[in-house]
């Protein structure tokens, strides 16, 4: 090939030796160029979406007996040229179909010049039954002497497979006819889409034909195909299933008759033409595949659930007895219309949106069409909910067709009309890509080329009919393209459902193009979205939009965001309300709507903590910098939510040692800790701390509050007649600080040289007093209550005691819990020294050299299961109590301080205040087997986390899982569980983990047989 052919030829799409061979067998071209007479053909091959695969197909094309009519054809008729070469540049199955069946080539060409009408249902279905044998004139199959086919079996079914290929290669070949040349006509998506309904309608019609003639049902059997998804909505893809119902009558014996003749049309259809998919049949997969009209309406009257009116909204009679599936439809509808008004709308229609993307392989969800973010998924479920909520009293929105009740939902009012402009030019957009990709092989997609896939994503671009703009090539073109529209969607999808509530509310007067509803419209709008007190969330939005300040103005424009993340939280209402508070609280800080504005992450961020959690608003006002922290950089955490303990604890310290006097230092101190609390509540609930973590980042910073508060406190002393000693006693010393704990301390002093114990001692009492006082005194920051009830004597005894008082005490009086009660104790603040003095002290009385003796064991499980009988508060589930429920956080507490009191002497590594590391010490050495030792560890982290859990809801301290309701479904959430979902399968897991902890306590602490 010389250097100018190739040029010539590379400037065309085409390179190799091959290809121009292949043209000059042809006859297409000559020397250095285009065979005389060729050159449009040339053009119309260049233009083709892949010249070499179309160029292959042509060649094979060449070697059948119509090629010299073809070749004369293509070389005058430009429709044929168009169509012809974008198809087989297209479609890998149609090039085939046509290879094998070259005889059909006329469906190609040009319909105006052949002066045949457009295809219609009338003339497929007439084509599809001639096909198979059957009169077209006869009444439609399925009715009382309907049409039946002559031919039957695999005969039929290979006569109706190439029937079908040959009006679907006559429909693609008009859909891709201005991609082979831009001069003839566009054929618009929902064109296509309604025209391939209509070919599986007839596709069907003759199917049913072809089984009547195999089975030969009973002259009065009538039986009705109704249309769902879709085909119902008359817009089918190119490959797709065909979800239908089956309704006969009437019903008794011949039940049996009819079952067997919709059988029979499923598999004919489905080896001929495409998948009949009958699932959304009443009871699914499980449900009869055929009854009569009363017992459909039996069944949606007791039975069905929300989303099986969602997939009525689409139903239609397609196939058999019209008339009997008119009076389907017609029975069924008006339960479709009043399906808003179930008690559960809202929580079917919230699972359902949960649902959309959870099977999508992660790696595959920026590639999706239909179901990713952005794609087909949401603009069908945002179309279908509003007609669900609007349609109840408005018959215009009564269309199974998503373009059209779009255009019906903009036309009356409950859409913007550029809003429903641009959201069905997107759908249309993706829905012209989902066809060329479907094209290609004819095989059900709706999988974009992977990035790296240079050459498959430049043939879906011209088969898209995109060109280059100068700036970008095809393939750049076509990204980009497609992420506007997918962002476009998503955005689009947000405002579609609040920004005509913004309208409604708004002092202002709606802009032109925003929909305007009705109170009542909003109301409904409202509740179906899932807020249970719609009149209070429009107040709160009518207080955040209403005037105009440049903050209602950006309010106005966050909003639709930020309401469609707080509608998939737990609590909505509860969230709304908060974030009109934290706004108002937070109306002086220029910062705060601006970073919601610019930051999308922070926002959403800010959704989900709202709407889960009564403890995050409360902090957020006085510590609205915590919000920067919500921030993410590339995809990354802000390392600020997850800081080093040890670094906040000497942060905390070094700035309340700043202050002058007590009162300012303690509140720098307790300031400090609601912006820590803050940010550890925030990582906890997004999911970036494991419960340990959670627990030991809490006590860190109780610990540097009461350690900097005590030394503010002492500075401030003009003598210091002894030196103090703060030891952490309980979950404090333990390190496993929960939101609501409180500080569980014993103090100890010991006299300066010259000083008697008296004097000491009432020294050291009144800075106790101070302290305890200055971090549980009201204050807009949460209080750190100081409890010593856990020193000798209780409440009853002295608040300080020096050393040679602890021994005394301890050598006389001490008793068995109070030997138990010391294994937390652990010194946390003031003189170090004397700390570990107190530790030398306490550490023979609770690591006993010899263990403790048998009755010491008994008096223990006494006193255990004393506790557990009269602390339970009345009315209280033993299932489900954090604290002193089953497998709770007490059972497993108890069982590894047994271990510790029995073997600590002999086993040193079990001499620590921490639970998990007392557990995991105990079974290296083998005191508690493996398995039991991981049982109980997953039951404390899961009795912890949902503690936690419950005071992040709540805002309150608490320890009794909720029963059901917004607030278990928040503890769920707060716990990880996917909002939305059934809250219930949390508390399955909690019962099961604490039953199974609970097993190994009977066992390790009580010494019960498994017997």
């Amino acid at each position: 090939m010389d250097r100018r052919t190739g040029t010539s030829l590379a400037r065309l799409g085409l390179t190799g030796e091959d290809a121009a061979t292949t043209l000059r067998g042809l006859g297409w071209w000559a020397t250095d160029g285009p065979a005389p007479g060729c050159e449009e053909i040339m053009w119309a091959l260049a233009r083709s979406p892949d010249q070499s695969l179309a160029l292959r197909a042509v060649e094979r094309l060449a070697q059948t007996a119509p090629w010299p009519a073809i070749d004369r054809a293509l070389r005058t008729d430009r429709g044929l040229r168009g169509r012809l070469l974008a198809t087989l540049g297209s479609s890998t199955a149609l090039g085939d179909h046509l290879v094998g069946h070259p005889d059909r080539w006329p469906l190609l060409a040009d319909t105006a010049e052949r002066g045949d009408p457009p295809p219609d249902l009338a003339r497929r279905t007439a084509n599809l039954l001639r096909a198979v044998g059957a009169d077209p004139a006869a009444p439609p199959p399925g009715t009382a002497g309907g049409a039946r086919a002559s031919l039957t079996g695999a005969e039929a079914v290979a006569a109706l497979r190439t029937a079908y290929r040959d009006e679907l290669l006559g429909l693609a070949s008009a859909d891709l006819a201005a991609v082979g040349d831009p001069g003839l006509p566009v054929m618009e998506v929902d064109d296509v889409a309604a025209q391939l309904a209509d070919l599986a309608e007839a596709a069907l019609s003759a199917s049913l034909a072809v089984a009547a003639a195999e089975l030969d049902p009973p002259e009065e059997l009538r039986l009705a195909i109704i249309g769902l998804g879709k085909c119902g909505g008359r817009e089918l893809n190119y490959v797709s299933d065909v979800d239908v119902v089956f309704v006969a009558e009437p019903g008794g014996e011949l039940t049996q008759a009819a079952t067997k003749l919709a059988s029979r049309v499923m598999r004919i259809a489905g080896e001929a033409c495409f998948e009949v998919d009958a699932n959304l049949r009443p009871e699914g997969r499980q449900g009869a595949l055929v009854r009569t009209l009363e017992g459909h309406v039996a069944y949606y009257k007791r039975w069905a659930k929300t989303w099986e009116f969602q997939a009525l909204l689409k139903a239609r009679p397609i196939a058999g007895d019209r008339e009997h599936g008119a009076a389907y439809v017609e029975a069924l509808s008006p339960m479709v219309w009043q399906a808003s008004t179930r008690d559960d709308f809202v929580t079917d229609v919230q699972a359902m949106r949960a649902r959309v993307i959870e099977n999508i392989p992660s790696e595959q969800r920026e590639r999706e069409l239909k179901l990713g973010r952005g794609g087909l998924r949401d603009v069908e479920f945002a179309v279908q909910l509003l007609q669900l909520v609007h349609g109840r009293g408005d018959d215009s929105l009564h269309s199974g067709n998503t373009l059209v009740a779009l255009a019906a939902l903009s036309e009356s009012g409950y859409v913007g009309r550029d809003d429903g402009a641009n959201l069905a030019a997107s759908y249309r957009f993706l829905r012209l890509l989902e066809h060329r990709l479907q094209l290609q092989k004819l095989r059900r997609t709706h999988l974009l080329p992977a990035a790296d896939d240079t050459d498959g994503l430049r043939w879906l671009a011209r088969a898209a009919r995109i060109r280059p703009d100068g700036r970008r090539d095809v393939v750049g073109v076509l990204v980009d393209e497609w992420q506007r529209n997918a962002r476009r969607v998503t955005r689009l999808h947000e405002k579609l459902f609040y920004r005509p509530l913004l309208s409604a509310v708004s002092r202002l007067a709606a802009d032109g193009a925003d929909a305007v509803l009705s109170p009542e419209a909003a109301k409904a709008r409202m509740k179906a979205l899932g807020w249970a007190s719609p009149e209070g969330a429009l107040g709160h939005l009518r207080a955040l939009t209403g005037g105009v300040s440049r903050a209602a103005s950006i309010q106005r424009a966050l909003l639709p965001v930020l309401l469609d993340s707080l509608s998939r939280s737990p609590d909505p209402d509860r969230g709304l309300l908060a974030y009109r508070r934290v706004s108002e609280a937070l109306a002086d800080t220029p910062w705060y709507l601006r970073l919601l504005r610019d930051e999308g992450a922070v926002a959403q961020r800010l959704m989900t903590l709202l709407g889960t959690s009564a403890l995050v608003p409360d902090l957020l006002a006085r510590a609205p910098e915590v919000l920067r922290m919500l921030a993410t950089s590339s995809g990354v955490q802000s390392p600020e939510l997850t800081r080093d303990p040890a670094e906040v604890s000497m942060a905390l310290r070094t700035t309340v040692a700043r202050q002058s006097t007590p009162e300012a230092a303690v509140a720098s101190a307790r300031s400090y800790r609601r912006h820590e609390m803050l940010r550890i509540a925030c990582a906890d609930l997004l999911g970036l701390l494991p419960v340990d973590a959670v627990c030991t980042a809490l006590n860190s910073v109780n610990e540097a509050v009461l350690a900097a508060t005590l030394d503010a406190v002492l500075r401030a002393e003009s003598e210091r007649p002894a030196v103090l000693s703060v030891i952490g006693m309980g979950r404090l010393g333990g390190g496993e600080s929960s939101y609501g704990s409180d500080a569980d301390v014993m103090f100890v002093c010991s006299p300066a040289e010259g000083v008697d114990d008296h004097t000491a001692v009432r020294w050291a009492t009144r800075v106790v007093e101070r302290v305890r006082r200055l971090l549980g005194s009201p204050s807009p920051d949460p209080a750190l209550p100081v409890d010593a009830d856990l020193r000798p004597e209780g409440r009853s005894g002295p608040m300080v005691r020096t050393l040679a008082s602890y021994r005394e005490y301890y050598a006389r009086w001490g008793e068995v819990w109070e030997a138990q009660a010391l294994l937390r104790a652990r010194p946390i603040a003031g003189d170090r020294t004397l700390g570990r003095e107190f530790t030398a002290l306490v550490d023979p009385i609770r690591y006993p050299a010899d263990g403790v003796s048998a009755a010491s064991v008994s008096e223990i499980r006494r006193i255990k299961a004393r506790v557990d009988a009269e602390r339970l508060p009345r009315g209280a589930d033993r299932t489900t109590h954090t604290k002193l429920g089953l497998g709770g956080l007490a059972d497993v507490e108890w069982t590894v301080q047994l271990l510790q009191l029995q073997h600590a002497g002999d086993v040193p590594e079990l001499r620590t205040p921490s639970t998990l590391h007392g557990l995991h010490e105990a079974a290296e050495a083998g005191l508690i087997s493996a398995g039991d030792a991981a049982e109980l560890e997953e039951g404390w982290r899961t009795a912890t986390a949902a503690r936690n859990a419950i005071m992040l809801v709540k805002g309150k301290p608490g320890d009794q899982l909720p029963r059901s309701g917004r607030e278990l479904a928040a503890v769920a959430v707060a716990l990880g569980y996917p909002a939305g979902g059934d809250p219930g399968e949390f508390l399955d897991d909690y019962k099961r983990v604490t039953r199974r902890a609970r097993a190994v306590v009977e066992r390790v602490f009580y010494g019960w047989s498994e017997d």
